[in-house]
């Protein structure tokens, strides 16, 4: 290789049409999911304190917030549910009337386009908060397994393009594809949250999606921090069992594990920038801190960069308006 000065890598630099032309990331638009709120009621917009401009909608609120997603030329969103009622065993997310299952056939209704994502979890319906069904402090694997293959089945009844299941239980995507194709569903895609982390980006999540545990934490199935061969693991045995997308979540603390993932399985990778992540931008941003426009758009090109085809972000709508400029 030439050394300097006969090679000048500011060449490609001084010019801003250069570095457009040699710019090895392209980050767009059509990356990103956006994950959104909804609550019971009627023209509810409340807002998330500890996440700007994220807010909990009612049915009719997330329409509209649904029609300018397309047409910023977003593709999809996810769905978080804030249910009416919770119970030991999360009865609503499996429930044909749910809050998740009425606000998928009312976009489907409305809005065409539009790639309707699901999470599939038990946390925010269950009156403990925890992701599955208790045995005193133990969260039951196999019985909490039949139950998420209920919801995934409820929500691609209601209309769903795409489920995604959160809870990190062992063997939860074989049980919900073989219930999703015993039904009919052959063609609806399963996106795990495959490689999920015990992070401590969670908090403003939780509370936007009331899903707080009364007790205890969820390590005994989210992942120790500390890992990436058991990241590797967890991934596998997923792709094994069904899942077409894989998601490694936190995002942008795990860049090497994104990478890691998409390098030795080539599968279509999502990563989610946490609301932990977004919070922290936002109120850095707010205190004049850094230049939140440009950490945003950094912050997300570098999740595209590790390996990322899909990103799941609050930024979406944000960082969409740029990108079209």
């Amino acid at each position: 290789m030439r050394k300097f000065p006969e090679t000048r890598l500011r060449r490609l630099r001084y010019n801003p049409l250069i570095r457009d032309m040699v710019q090895e990331t392209d980050l767009s638009y059509r990356d990103f999911i956006y994950p959104l709120f909804v609550c019971p009621g009627e023209k509810i917009k409340k807002p998330v304190g500890s996440m700007p401009n994220v807010f909990q909608m009612s049915i009719d609120v997330l329409i509209e917030e649904c029609k300018e997603v397309v047409n910023l030329g977003i593709p999809a969103v996810i769905l978080f549910g804030i249910p009416s009622h919770k119970d030991e065993k999360g009865s609503e997310a499996y429930d044909d009337e749910g809050i998740i299952q009425r606000a998928v056939r009312a976009i489907k209704k409305e809005i065409k386009d539009l790639v309707v994502i699901t999470d599939v979890c038990m946390c925010e319906y269950t009156s403990h908060g925890h992701c599955g069904v208790l045995r005193g402090d133990e969260i039951l694997n196999d019985e909490t397994n039949e139950l998420l293959a209920k919801e995934a089945l409820s929500h691609v009844k209601a209309g769903a393009d795409i489920v995604a299941p959160s809870d990190m239980m062992d063997g939860r995507v074989a049980v919900i594809r073989k219930t999703l194709d015993d039904n009919g569903f052959q063609n609806i895609p399963i996106m795990s949250y495959a490689a999920k982390y015990a992070s401590g980006f969670y908090g403003p999540f939780r509370e936007a999606a009331e899903s707080t545990p009364k007790f205890g934490d969820r390590r005994s199935h989210q992942m120790n921090p500390a890992n990436v061969l058991e990241a590797l693991w967890e991934v596998q045995l997923d792709i094994q069992e069904g899942a077409d997308i894989v998601m490694v979540k936190p995002a942008g603390p795990y860049l090497d594990v994104i990478y890691r993932v998409k390098e030795k399985f080539g599968i279509p990778t999502a990563a989610y920038q946490v609301s932990g992540e977004y919070s922290m931008i936002k109120a850095a941003a707010l205190n004049n801190w850094i230049d939140g426009e440009r950490v945003m758009i950094e912050s997300l090109t570098a999740i595209k960069r590790a390996g990322a085809d899909l990103i799941l972000t609050y930024f979406a709508k944000e960082a969409a308006k740029i990108l079209n400029k």
